[in-house]
């Protein structure tokens, strides 16, 4: 009984653990990941559908600039605006780095996973309510683009690009040395720059929720696999890195 009692209490099963102030977080992670689906899956659209490519052109500088300019502010703005109320992950990758580095709950990790899953798909399913059909298109899906060898090479991408971006939040905002407060702007650019490679490759999405939400309401599966294989695996990799080599030594140092 006694060990069952720690288990549920390591696991994040307890009343404590799933008070109310977890579900306030949890609706704070929906809010934030339904506008930033909203915001950055439009700004797909509105990019490549509702100002139609030349013919044979598949993205050109300008669209690019702005797709990762949506998402790297929109990212900025929800992670400031959530912080101080769920941490501001606003991505499933990032739950799963705290999870597996032992700095948040099974539990409550899955209720965010999930809050941020339900947002993601309402967010989506509103953005696909103000378009007109002719321009809805995929609702910015992701998809592998032809410059990859493999679905492979996408996974590796995906992981790479997941791992800038944990290794930012760990390292301005999880970190007691980091920026504290200036720690949203630093995640924005980490999604800034990592659209800019990103985009033409697999989408740049670093983020299971945002692959998901307009995925299922626009029925675009294409390789969706990726979008959850390479971000989690790039980001259980960041977040041991820096727990293990950077934050745990630190820790000892000031102990």
């Amino acid at each position: 009984m006694n060990r069952f009692e720690l288990s549920a209490e390591s696991l994040g099963f307890t009343e404590a653990d799933l008070g109310m102030d977890t579900w306030r977080a949890a609706l704070a992670e929906l809010i934030g990941v339904l506008l930033f689906v909203f915001i950055g899956a439009g700004s797909v659209v509105v990019a490549t559908q509702v100002f139609p490519l030349p013919a044979g052109q598949s993205l050109d500088a300008s669209r690019l600039v702005a797709i990762a300019l949506a998402h790297g502010l929109a990212i900025a703005t929800m992670v400031a605006a959530t912080a101080r109320i769920s941490g501001g992950h606003i991505n499933p990758a990032v739950t799963f780095s705290m999870i597996v580095t032992g700095r948040m709950k099974l539990a409550v990790g899955i209720i965010y996973i999930a809050a941020q899953l339900i947002g993601a798909v309402i967010g989506a399913a509103l953005l696909a309510l103000v378009l007109a059909g002719n321009v809805e298109g995929d609702l910015g899906a992701h998809s592998l683009g032809n410059a990859l060898s493999s679905k492979g090479a996408g996974v590796i991408v995906e992981a790479i690009l997941t791992f800038v971006l944990v290794f930012t939040v760990f390292a301005t905002a999880v970190d007691r040395r980091g920026l504290g407060n200036a720690a949203p702007i630093a995640i924005g650019f980490a999604i800034l720059i990592d659209h800019f490679i990103g985009v033409p490759l697999t989408g740049a999405s670093m983020n299971p929720a945002r692959s998901f939400g307009p995925a299922l309401v626009a029925n675009a599966w294409s390789d969706h696999w990726v979008y959850w294989v390479g971000p989690l695996l790039g980001a259980a990799m960041a977040g041991l890195l820096y727990h293990f080599v950077f934050l745990v030594p630190a820790e000892k140092q000031e102990a």
